[in-house]
């Protein structure tokens, strides 16, 4: 059975395809939601789209982005736990968790200029990952959970099929924003009642809720949301 059409429209997400064409092919993305414990609430970073942008502009969104060839390449200076590799591995090519690890922490210091990284020489590096090398930092992939998947819905005309992952803010090498930095109009570190008062996503939201939900119970399932023209739908990871 074809998919109904779709009226093009703005919504939260983009862009609608255009009426007749196939839906298209889900790109891989990584994002990481950064938590905070040094206040009386745990805090999580949150940052605003420029208006500009065709895909959630002006809402406020985790950091993240779409996989890079260089991210399969790139050095790194802790490993993800086996537990972790074993859960992208059980449903992605060897290889390719990582680098979606790398590449949600690459769009960190992209989009909002902090380092989810070790301390290391400066050496030199290719591609999008020139910069971040330049800073004298090597990716920290250890303690990085994952924590749900979602595939955008088929109307859409950009389509990601995004991991979301969740770290400490202690493990970054800065909790200030390097000057002059960072692709996001501005970033927030706000509690998590704070973060859903902000014109979010629904998928952020979502997330949003299912961070909660992790922190008070680190071993529940991670959920895999599949959306669609006619709602959603559910599975684990």
């Amino acid at each position: 059975m074809s998919e109904p059409e779709a009226t093009p429209r703005r919504p939260e997400g983009g862009r609608m395809r255009a009426p007749g064409t196939r839906a298209v092919k889900p790109r891989d993305a990584a994002t990481i939601i950064l938590v905070r414990r040094d206040a009386k609430k745990p805090q999580v970073l949150m940052g605003r789209r420029n208006s500009g942008h065709d895909f959630m502009p002006n809402l406020w969104v985790f950091p993240g982005g779409r996989i890079d060839r260089a991210d399969f390449r790139a050095p790194y200076a802790t490993d993800l736990r086996p537990e972790v590799e074993a859960k992208f591995d059980r449903h992605l090519k060897p290889g390719r968790g990582r680098a979606l690890a790398r590449a949600a922490i690459r769009e960190t210091w992209e989009e909002a200029g902090l380092l989810r990284a070790t301390a290391a020489p400066a050496r030199p590096g290719v591609g999008p990952w020139r910069e971040f090398l330049a800073q004298g930092a090597l990716p920290d992939l250890d303690a990085i959970e994952v924590i749900a998947r979602a595939v955008t819905p088929p109307m859409l005309a950009k389509r990601f099929d995004t991991w979301f992952l969740m770290a400490d803010a202690e493990r970054l090498i800065s909790l200030d924003r390097q000057p002059d930095c960072g692709e996001l109009e501005e970033i927030a570190w706000v509690d998590f009642d704070e973060a859903l008062g902000l014109q979010l996503p629904m998928v952020t939201r979502t997330m949003i809720e299912e961070a909660v939900r992790r922190l008070e119970d680190p071993e529940r399932p991670s959920p895999f949301m599949r959306f669609g023209v006619k709602g959603h739908k559910m599975a684990h990871l």
